[in-house]
């Protein structure tokens, strides 16, 4: 096996040498294809071959990536890839000429090429086009991984995505879903009259999620400065100013592990939506996922992972105490104290730190119970108060908050409330997480001060949510890890 891949490394290393030698030759002969400003594009290889009747006998001119190439005398196939798929075309020197086809023959797989010709039909019906005129746009001067087994290598595919892309269509179509789902969620949103903001990336405070922020010194300033963890907080401050629908679509940054679910930078959607409560905000999410998926797939029916997930049923809709007395047989209405609590906790494996009350615990049974039989979207309602600081009290249970998060193929896909706007009880939660981050809890929230005092001038009743977009288009795409749904996901340096 060693000896296989050291005459392969030696292979490549002599394909590099004759492409240096090619270009240099190009060069000398004042034929430097990097010297090439531009390439009329009329057509792309799938508008080809979507009109085909309409284009048949028709000059096009297309570019792109030559991926395949088989010379034969006097005529070659070769078949190029552009941004919507892969087309043939046929390369006869009579067509091209003598010169010109003297100089195709020599072009590589992975050089780009600009190719003017005629659409027809091969006799085994591929749309195809009859070569006139190929010009060297690009000279590559690497070898493209499947001529060696292909690119499987997933660390090699998220740090060289430029790779991954040319070589992986199926990469390319995710990615151009995840423009799409994007593009779909704002006119969703713009329709229902909310307007797109920009807040703050760099922070005082990292407020409005319990996750640990980047930090960083601004030296102007002379202070610390952080990376947001969430939108939250100042787009309230923006209801409290009176825009009464906006929603913010940006990375945030969470210095955390990584894993097939997370990535410490990754893209939030959080609105918030005046005069409504988290009611409004179950059925405005419900909508959201049905009207995308159906705009960008075509259905509501999809598959993830196997399994066959209906986005077109009403969500199911449970309490977080209701949901852990379905999975877990434990009614936590009948649990009074925080030691009966821990008790439970001690009696059913469930890890706990000294500091956690029944909330908390409860919490905890949900995450290692619950979680992992949410495969059908589900509304898991009314989280613990401990949990929720940034959530308001339901009126019939002030143990409790009007809080849900949405989870599909067993992962959180969002997290809402009735937006607390009482500054009294808000600065109560924040002094209570301040105890926490003291007790040890560095994913505690901080107090801001400046937001206690725009809830002071008044924040109307709201609803807010967030959606992990990543974890979003996951669903769509029917990807298994975040890390294929982002184009450069965080790596490990080499040099570790």
């Amino acid at each position: 096996m060693a000896e296989e891949k050291n005459v392969v490394e030696q292979d490549i290393n002599e394909i590099l040498k004759v492409r240096r030698a090619k270009l240099a030759d190009l060069q000398e002969r004042g034929k430097d294809p990097f010297q090439i400003m531009k390439y009329d594009v009329t057509h792309h290889s799938m508008e080809v071959k979507n009109s085909f009747e309409e284009l048949e006998g028709k000059e096009v001119a297309l570019a792109g990536r030559i991926m395949s190439k088989r010379v034969m005398g006097k005529a070659s196939f070769c078949n190029i890839a552009d941004v919507q798929g892969n087309i043939q075309s046929y390369v006869a020197r009579d067509s091209v000429g003598e010169e010109d086809y003297a100089e195709f023959k020599k072009f590589d797989i992975g050089d780009i090429v600009g190719l003017a010709g005629t659409v027809f039909k091969t006799k085994t019906g591929e749309i195809s086009i009859h070569a006139t005129k190929v010009t060297l746009l690009t000279k590559s001067l690497q070898v493209l991984p499947e001529k060696f087994h292909g690119l499987k290598d997933t660390d090699v595919r998220y740090r060289q995505r430029y790779i991954d892309l040319i070589v992986n269509p199926e990469v390319k179509d995710t990615f151009i879903k995840r423009s799409l789902i994007l593009r779909e969620i704002r006119n969703y949103l713009d329709s229902k009259s909310f307007i797109e903001v920009e807040t703050p990336v760099l922070v005082p405070i990292a407020g409005g999620a319990s996750a640990r922020p980047f930090t960083t010194h601004h030296n102007s300033l002379d202070q610390d400065m952080n990376l947001r963890i969430s939108l939250e907080l100042y787009l309230k401050r923006l209801i409290v100013g009176g825009l009464e629908r906006v929603y913010e679509i940006g990375r945030v940054f969470r210095n955390e592990g990584l894993s097939v679910r997370h990535n410490p930078e990754f893209t939030l959607l959080e609105l918030y939506q005046a005069y409504t409560d988290y009611q409004g905000m179950m059925d405005l999410v419900e909508d959201l996922y049905r009207t995308v998926a159906m705009k960008v797939l075509g259905t509501t029916l999809i598959s993830y992972d196997g399994v066959e997930i209906d986005l077109s049923k009403p969500f199911e809709r449970l309490t977080m105490v209701d949901a852990v007395k379905k999975y877990a047989g434990i009614d936590f209405n009948e649990v009074e104290t925080d030691e009966q609590a821990k008790a439970l906790a001690k009696e059913h494996h469930v890890k706990f730190e000294a500091r956690h009350k029944k909330g908390d615990i409860l919490n905890l049974f949900f995450e290692d119970f619950v979680e992992e039989k949410l495969v059908q979207p589900t509304f898991v309602m009314d989280h613990p108060v401990e949990i929720s600081p940034l959530a308001k009290r339901k009126p019939t249970d002030p143990n409790y908050t009007e809080r849900f998060e949405l989870f599909i193929t067993k992962r959180e896909m969002a997290n809402a409330f009735s937006e607390l706007n009482d500054p009294i009880d808000q600065r109560g939660r924040f002094e209570a997480q301040e105890a926490n981050r003291i007790a040890g809890d560095d994913e505690a929230d901080h107090l801001d001060e400046d937001f206690l005092c725009a809830l002071e001038y008044g924040m109307p009743p709201t609803g807010g949510i967030g959606i992990g977009i990543d974890r979003f288009i996951m669903l769509l795409t029917d990807s298994s890890a975040i890390r294929d749904v982002l184009l450069f996901p965080t790596m490990k340096s080499l040099d570790k």
